[in-house]
């Protein structure tokens, strides 16, 4: 497998990408009374439940971080990392005619499906701001981290969407299944907990998950005023390479294969 090829070839296709990635924003909220709004409304209204069950009921210690803002950081991350796997995984499948009938990058399709996300992590980020205003937290220097981490999730996150878009193709349970997956993932994550309450014993699933360095290192630069683990990032950095390279293999591997599947 050429990756350089591969990659080169993807550039020169970078207005399908942009047009795929338009075409599943405007579907998603399409003949939706509020539209666009959506995108802003379930994470807040995520939030606030949470802030009642986390911080007033069962009273979750964050070190003095207020509760919203705290779990809104760790929501922010999970929210691009679970739907663009949920959304990539029945990308070929649901463009079935587009891949019997033209050629192009198969992985185009994974591609769009992660970035109409991003565009989601993005907007949904204005209200990130708003809390941060509110709860006067200010920007530190350590904040030239977050295109180093955000980049490593979505290496990981692209990685994993493809390899499971492929497996969907050829065993759709793997769509059904997913939803479970990330369900109990979440909860072996530190999204609505800090990573310190993680029991001692378990700790070695918080080192193998990326995602746990991800949320933890978006709230250390964010929130703390502190650098990342960089021992932690870096071994997530490692592993999200390493998921990517080995589906984007398995993935060009199978990819013959797709047209007669569909």
């Amino acid at each position: 497998m050429n990756i350089v090829k591969n990659i080169s070839l993807i550039w020169k296709k970078r207005e399908l990408v942009i047009a795929l990635t338009q075409r599943d924003i405007k579907q998603r909220y399409k003949q939706s009374v509020l539209g666009y709004l959506w995108i802003i409304l379930v994470p807040l209204f995520t939030m606030v439940v949470l802030t009642f069950v986390f911080s007033r009921v069962i009273n979750v210690q964050t070190g003095g971080i207020p509760y919203p803002i705290f779990v809104y950081v760790g929501l922010l991350a999970w929210t691009f990392f679970s739907g663009s796997l949920l959304s990539s995984t029945s990308q070929l499948v649901s463009n079935s005619t587009l891949i019997t009938k033209i050629y192009f990058p198969r992985e185009i399709l994974v591609l769009a499906a992660v970035f109409s996300k991003a565009f989601d992590l993005v907007f949904s980020s204005l209200v990130f701001v708003g809390l941060m205003v509110f709860y006067k937290v200010e920007p530190s220097v350590f904040i030239v981290w977050l295109p180093v981490i955000f980049l490593i999730q979505f290496i990981f996150t692209t990685g994993l969407s493809l390899i499971l878009s492929a497996f969907n193709l050829f065993y759709r349970d793997i769509a059904n299944l997913l939803g479970v997956v990330l369900l109990l993932w979440m909860y072996l994550t530190p999204v609505i907990y800090p990573a310190e309450i993680f029991p001692k014993k378990f700790q070695i699933l918080l080192v193998l998950n990326p995602m746990a360095a991800v949320i933890d290192s978006y709230r250390n630069i964010l929130l703390e005023s502190k650098a990342p683990d960089t021992t932690l990032l870096g071994i997530a950095g490692i592993i999200a390479l390493v998921t990517l390279i080995v589906s984007y293999a398995l993935f060009k591997k199978l990819e013959n294969s797709f047209a007669d599947i569909v």
